[in-house]
């Protein structure tokens, strides 16, 4: 009886095809040239802008969050990049995979 019901929950859930992997790969591209862009301003920004706090102490922990935090919109960028490669990827292969 429990395997009915797993074929009912299986029956009942639609299956991914190729315009949902085309979809959210554009959707991944877009945000990759999106964070790309920001990125870049941001890592303008903080190399124009210094920190201005006399203290070397200040300075330092500054320059560490500014380095995080360029570090991590180019890690945004790079992963949704990546992301977008994927589903393109799967996309493709969903047109010579046969339906069992």
């Amino acid at each position: 009886m429990a395997d009915n019901s797993n074929e009912n929950i299986k029956k009942n859930i639609p299956e991914k095809g190729p315009l949902n992997f085309i979809i959210g790969s554009l959707t991944s591209f877009l945000l990759f040239i999106f964070f790309y862009l920001l990125s870049n301003k941001i890592a303008i920004y903080f190399s124009v802008h210094k920190p201005s706090n006399s203290s070397e102490i200040v300075q330092n922990i500054s320059s560490s969050i500014n380095t995080l935090i360029i570090g991590l919109s180019f890690l945004l960028t790079f992963s949704f990049a990546f992301i977008g490669i994927g589903l393109f990827i799967v996309f493709i292969r969903s047109f010579f995979l046969r339906k069992s």
